[in-house]
């Protein structure tokens, strides 16, 4: 049950984003791609477009970006929506969690490769318990997380936006140190829930991700829900990214992961509809835009964020 404090920030929320809604369909025109990717988009997909309101496996797009789910999740992370993929991720992993009944007291979550990410405090807001993780300064520091400011420094420093009350903070929160290519054998099966948002392309190749995403289902309670977002490769199905800082997966990695999934009882569904909205086609290029940035340019490939949403079954 919500707090009487929550449902009374929601009747505020819920004004505040049918204006931002209202204003933000309003603000958008038609834009031509801004380069011709080395490699075209290609995928064409008989899914109908991916929304919000019923998630799976499935694409950052335009279309979810108007939806009213996205506008409240911007605002109780504090931030004005816009057309950006990061925003995407954060509003998509909320949005799997809530639908899931993951956002309650009594459930607890784990969250890889944290950094400045506001999901923790907001989730503990909603009195989850968390277990909060990120890779060891020193590591971090060597890859340049430190750096970018893309790490979680302490715990205290997960609620800079002062979205969960301090003293429930500090009862529903915790930190650790975890390198997610070695997840703890005593995490196993501890958790309702676990996520990363735009972490796992990063650990070194598309094997260590896919291997990433195996492990992190392990730590789930029968009936748990993995939610993750990544990288995806909306150019090719064949040649990619990898072995490097940042990797993009094919929708074929996506498959073969499900299928081993699927194997251990695990359940993932897709859609690989791309858009196709105006903003579906506009491929930014560094520097990148800081309120329409859906699809960009790497390298000779256009990516977007692509969310994972998994379930364990009961037992």
């Amino acid at each position: 049950m919500e707090t009487a404090t929550r449902m009374a920030k929601r009747g505020s929320s819920n004004r505040m984003i049918s204006k931002l809604f209202r204003r933000k369909k309003q603000s958008v025109e038609a834009r031509e791609p801004s380069i011709e990717a080395v490699e075209p988009l290609v995928f064409e997909s008989n899914d109908n477009e991916p929304t919000l309101l019923s998630p799976v496996s499935q694409a950052c797009t335009q279309a979810q970006m108007d939806e009213p789910p996205f506008f409240r999740w911007c605002q109780e992370i504090g931030e004005e929506a816009r057309y950006h993929r990061k925003q995407w991720e954060f509003c998509y992993i909320l949005q799997a969690l809530y639908l899931n009944g993951m956002l309650a007291p009594e459930k607890s979550g784990l969250g890889f490769g944290v950094g400045a990410e506001p999901l923790v405090s907001l989730i503990a807001e909603y009195g989850a318990s968390v277990l909060a993780t990120d890779l060891a300064p020193r590591r971090a520091r060597r890859a340049g997380w430190v750096e970018s400011e893309q790490h979680a420094k302490n715990k205290a420093a997960l609620n800079e936006r002062n979205l969960c009350e301090d003293e429930a903070f500090e009862k529903l929160v915790s930190f650790r140190y975890v390198d997610m290519n070695v997840i703890p054998d005593d995490l196993s099966g501890q958790f309702d829930f676990c996520w990363s948002a735009c972490a796992f392309e990063h650990l070194g190749s598309i094997r260590n991700g896919l291997e990433f995403v195996e492990n992190s289902v392990k730590t789930l309670r029968p009936g748990g829900l993995a939610v993750h977002t990544t990288e995806f490769n909306c150019s090719s199905d064949d040649e990619t990214l990898d072995r490097k800082s940042t990797v993009l997966f094919r929708r074929q990695d996506f498959i073969r992961l499900a299928e081993r999934l699927r194997d251990q009882g695990y359940i993932i569904d897709f859609n690989f509809n791309l858009g196709d909205q105006p903003l579906d086609k506009y491929i930014d290029v560094a520097p990148y835009d800081p309120d329409t940035h859906l699809k960009l340019q790497l390298e000779k490939w256009v990516t977007t964020s692509f969310g994972l949403l998994i379930r364990k079954p009961q037992d």
